[in-house]
């Protein structure tokens, strides 16, 4: 087969060399602004789940490129889930950073979804089994005869992924209307409860992303293989590339790093 049959068999369309160029050095770019940050804030060490699924969106637009100019189906499996999975890990900082709130706060909770450990286990669990959904249907996806199949399974993957970021949302907006819940200060905030603004806006936006960016995934696959969404290249740059790339900005303008140094809490804060 030639490169042009190779390409209209995996992606339906004949794919732009150059965007995932400028994608693939965009996310280069915001993994080394993210390492930096954290560097320099001394922040918690499990902030580098954001430099790290920056880093993977940016591997995965390297194959999507090597696919363009050669297309095969090793690099056609490893392009789909680097793109397909690494938006999970930012989920996973998300619930990490609430539950870190929740545990710090020393609140009383007043019902069970609010115990730190059941925030912590309860969404880490989601996360991890979505993960597990979606990179084993995006696997059998790439075998033309198991792709049905492994396209049901990553739909209901980014449905439980979808229902857990709800649940998610829920739960933030709760935490950042109470009173009970305090955020560390950092160097440039006024008091604890401009701290905690920036935070929750932080979690809530970027959680909000991923949401649209799960919605287009649901649409995308339902449509199917071949489908008018499958095969529109313009939508994958914009409510994929475009809306996980935002979220990235958000994390870089109001920093979480700041509010999570290491050694530094803010029920130690207020004693």
């Amino acid at each position: 087969m030639t490169k042009a049959d190779l390409q209209l068999l995996y992606f339906t369309y004949y794919p732009k060399d150059v965007y995932p160029d400028v994608a693939m050095a965009l996310y280069f770019v915001v993994t080394v602004i993210l390492i930096v940050q954290i560097v320099r804030q001394k922040a918690q060490l499990w902030l580098y789940i954001l430099p790290g699924t920056a880093f993977a969106e940016a591997l995965g637009y390297l194959f999507r490129e090597l696919c363009v100019r050669e297309t095969t189906f090793p690099l056609y499996v490893l392009m789909t889930l680097f793109l397909l999975l690494p938006p999970n890990a930012m989920a996973l900082a998300n619930y990490k950073t609430l539950g870190k709130i929740i545990s710090q706060s020393k609140a009383k909770p007043r019902w069970f979804f609010l115990k730190p450990k059941f925030v912590n286990w309860f969404y880490f669990s989601s996360d991890i089994f979505s993960i597990a959904l979606q990179g084993t249907g995006g696997g059998m996806m790439t075998s033309y005869r198991r792709r049905e199949t492994g396209k049901t399974i990553v739909l209901v993957g980014l449905i439980v992924q979808l229902v857990f970021l709800a649940c998610f949302l829920a739960t933030s907006f709760y935490v950042w209307t109470s009173h009970a819940y305090i955020v560390a200060m950092g160097p440039r905030d006024s008091s604890s409860l401009s701290a905690k603004r920036k935070v929750m806006f932080t979690i809530v936006t970027t959680t909000v992303l991923l949401y649209l960016r799960s919605i287009y995934r649901i649409v995308e696959f339902a449509d199917g293989y071949g489908g008018s969404i499958y095969s529109a290249e313009w939508a994958f740059y914009v409510f994929d590339t475009l809306i996980i790339l935002l979220a990235f900005i958000v994390y870089i303008a109001i920093p979480l790093g700041p509010h999570f140094v290491r050694g530094k809490t803010a029920h130690n804060e207020q004693k």
